[in-house]
């Protein structure tokens, strides 16, 4: 036999009962632990990368002018000159005896210009006779000054501060002009070449500041600031070339050193800036959780730069809003939440009493 319907009816509402005061009887949903940071503001730098060479600041070959027998080596190799110091002096006998020959040469022919002025005051020589010894004492003058000139060539000197390589030459050797002596590097700061892809053309400007990294010193940043650009845009690699300049403290530079370049195009200031890690990605839509009052508050997000741990917030959010950094998969929109000191914090021990 079946019971009846009221029977059944009664059973049904008695279980109904019976689950709403076990639901009422439930406890709360307890925090979820989670960790948070604030939203801060600080300086973000627009930057593009680049690779170049690093270049003397001024580089000279050393070589003669004339030839000559190397008599004399004044420098050591690797050893610091001023402007003017002699590097090189070429056997001297040679050219000290032309200059002597036309020095003579010259006093003989400003003898006989004179002896012929007297003589045209006394209207005793003709004007063209004047005019030809004129000539020829000038002629003679000029031969004179070319004599000195490749006498005072005899010494080569630095023509500017700097750090001498290593020579090719030794003393006794026979160069003539345009031989390779030694080369002559000033290191007191460095020229740094490298390109841009031409789509910044419109946003760089002289004085922007940059950063260079070489492999010699992977740890230290080297500032410069850009100082030519040039005018053309290559063809073939649509690129444009700048040239920076940077100080070599210590001389820790070498030219022909490869570098890493970053390039300030543009710094904001006052940037709203929150971790990374906080941004949680929703279709197209990124989104935050904020901590509002212990609750979990999904807020979507405008995002601008980013930098290695940091992104920009463009709009969604502001200076001091707490977002959750750790833990958003545990959590919903609405959920309690419970912030964790930062790793590291020592919570307070309870005093016995």
């Amino acid at each position: 036999m079946y019971p009846s319907r009221p029977v059944a009816l009664a059973a049904v509402l008695f279980f109904c009962a019976g689950l709403t005061l076990a639901q009422q009887k439930s406890p709360e949903t307890p925090p979820m632990p989670v960790r948070a940071e604030p939203v801060t503001r600080a300086t973000l730098n627009i930057e593009v990368t680049a690779v170049g060479t690093l270049r003397a600041d001024e580089t000279v070959m050393i070589r003669p002018e004339i030839a000559g027998r190397v008599a004399t080596i004044h420098f050591k190799e690797g050893q610091a000159v001023n402007a003017g110091d002699p590097l090189i002096t070429l056997d001297q006998d040679e050219y000290k005896a032309q200059l002597a020959g036309s020095a003579a040469e010259a006093g003989m022919d400003e003898i006989s210009f004179k002896r012929l002025q007297d003589l045209q005051r006394k209207n005793l020589a003709s004007q063209q006779n004047l005019d030809e010894a004129r000539a020829k004492l000038d002629a003679s003058r000029a031969r004179q000054e070319l004599d000195r000139v490749r006498l005072d060539k005899t010494v080569i000197r630095a023509p500017f501060a700097g750090t001498v390589g290593l020579r090719l030459v030794s003393p006794g050797a026979y160069v003539k002009p345009g031989d390779d002596i030694a080369n002559l590097e000033s290191l007191g700061a460095m020229k740094l070449d490298f390109r841009v892809p031409e789509i910044y053309l419109a946003r760089l400007n002289v004085g922007q500041t940059l950063a260079a990294r070489v492999d010699a010193y992977p740890d230290q940043d080297f500032e410069g600031a850009i100082y030519a650009i040039d005018p053309a845009v290559d063809q073939e690699t649509r690129t444009v070339l700048l040239r920076a300049r940077l100080p070599n403290k210590g001389n820790q530079l070498r030219p022909g050193l490869f570098a890493r370049v970053s390039l300030v195009l543009e710094r904001r200031e006052n940037a709203l800036v929150t971790p990374e890690q906080a941004i949680v990605p929703l279709g197209q839509t990124p989104f935050v959780y904020r901590v509002v009052d212990g609750k979990a508050v999904m807020t979507p997000v405008k995002l601008g730069l980013r930098r290695p741990g940091q992104v920009e917030i463009l709009d969604g959010l502001n200076a001091g809003d707490l977002v959750v950094t750790d833990g958003q998969l545990k959590i919903r929109d609405g959920a309690p939440v419970a912030v964790l000191p930062p790793p590291g914090t020592q919570l307070p021990t309870a005093q016995k009493g």
